[in-house]
């Protein structure tokens, strides 16, 4: 039975690590909430997680996202044209550069043709086959519609790419003025400021104005203590990561985001439209419910949300509808909530997630104009003070030289 490796939470709010049996993901979170314990991260043995989320075995080559998107759509194109899976295969590893795609095809081709089902395959060579992409070639397997699940999981993994470039883009130009704003800042207070304030020591002026003072002195103890001040940074950051390594910790900054006015909106915005998206797909796809939670959740990122699903998973599993644990944790908008609610009762949850999805990339795209527009004129109001400051650290001493020579 596979094993898989675990962190969680215990009832009391204790972090918990260790190691459980279990035939799947999905029965290993339902063993660990049946102990009173809810999983923050699940692992499978003798895996590592990647920065994308996926499972990777040491030593083999991987691929970027945007290539594994392009490879199952030339796969999904291939069988669409009548081709066999392994033949498609064949001709795809014909056609291969660089270094992970024919590593990879390899390997698929050798599993194939030994009879194992291609997301088989995919799941014993490890990244880049996430979760996400595993469930959606086993979904193509046991439909017999593989080349539309797979152009399915391809847009799907064209729209994730998509949305994580936005998000990217939306921050890119906030972030160049913060890092010239600090560049700035940095060179008033260890260069400039303290040469103009040479002459008016100088000349007698005594008693310094309280913002000269300040300005002084940081400049005084950067210049002086340089390497301790790069050892606290350097120390800092290594503090960071060993902080947020903690389970409880990640949960309670990853809660604190979603409720930081404008960025909280567009956190839970993105995540909530890849739920919708992914959620449709897998449905659309053949998927039990309880899998397809299992497969989504990993993709959400905030570990909020990702707890909330696993909330939900486990009152799925008790027989409750699930638009009502989705209202309950208080996550996701109330449009998520009627959508479900309706598809449930319907029995077109696909069909009405896939609609739903679109609404919420648009809704993903005002948040993301929300925050542009938004976060440069708050570092502007950052500038602005600063430059007030500094103006008072160099004008006050100024005018008291004037008072003194007059």
């Amino acid at each position: 039975m596979p094993s898989f490796q675990y962190e969680a939470i215990t009832s009391t709010g204790k972090p918990r690590r260790g190691r459980i049996e279990a035939a799947s993901r999905a029965a290993a979170t339902r063993a660990l909430l049946e102990r009173g314990e809810t999983a923050t991260s699940l692992i499978a043995a003798g895996s590592e997680v990647t920065s994308g989320g996926s499972t990777a075995r040491s030593g083999r080559p991987s691929m970027k996202r945007t290539e594994v998107a392009t490879m199952i759509r030339e796969l999904a194109t291939a069988l669409e044209a009548g081709l066999p899976l392994v033949q498609s295969l064949h001709t795809m590893r014909r056609q291969a550069t660089g270094r992970g795609a024919p590593a990879i095809l390899d390997h698929l081709i050798e599993r194939v043709e030994a009879g194992e089902p291609l997301h088989k395959a995919a799941v014993s060579y490890g990244a880049p086959f996430d979760d996400l992409i595993c469930g959606m070639l086993r979904a193509a397997d046991a439909s017999g519609e593989s080349s539309i699940v797979l152009h399915q999981l391809a847009d799907l993994l064209d729209r994730s790419i998509e949305l994580r470039r936005e998000v990217l883009g939306a921050i890119f130009y906030p972030m160049i003025i913060a890092v010239l704003i600090l560049v700035s800042a940095i060179i008033l207070v260890t260069v400039l400021i303290p040469r103009l304030m040479e002459p008016l020591i100088a000349a007698g002026v005594k008693q310094l104005p309280l913002p000269t003072r300040i300005i002084l002195d940081s400049s005084e103890f950067i210049s002086n203590w340089w390497v301790l001040c790069i050892a606290l940074i350097v120390g800092g950051s290594f503090l960071w990561k060993f902080w947020i390594a903690v389970p409880e910790n990640r949960l309670r900054w990853d809660t604190w985001k979603l409720k930081v006015p404008v960025l909280g909106r567009l956190l839970r915005d993105v995540a909530v439209a890849r739920f919708t998206r992914t959620m449709g797909t897998l449905s659309a796809a053949g998927l039990p419910l309880l899998e397809c939670l299992n497969i989504t959740r990993d993709t959400l990122v905030n570990t909020a949300m990702m707890h909330a699903i696993d909330d939900v998973q486990s009152q799925v599993t008790e027989g409750r509808p699930l638009a009502e644990p989705l209202e309950q944790s208080g996550l996701f908008p109330p449009l998520l909530i009627q959508v479900v609610n309706l598809g449930e009762r319907s029995g077109r949850l696909e069909n009405m997630l896939a609609h739903a999805a679109n609404a919420f990339d648009r809704q993903v795209g005002i948040s993301i104009k929300i925050f542009t527009k938004a976060f440069p004129p708050l570092l502007i109001i950052i500038m602005a003070c600063l430059g007030g400051f500094v103006l008072a650290a160099i004008l006050l001493p100024l005018l008291e030289l004037q008072n003194i020579a007059g």
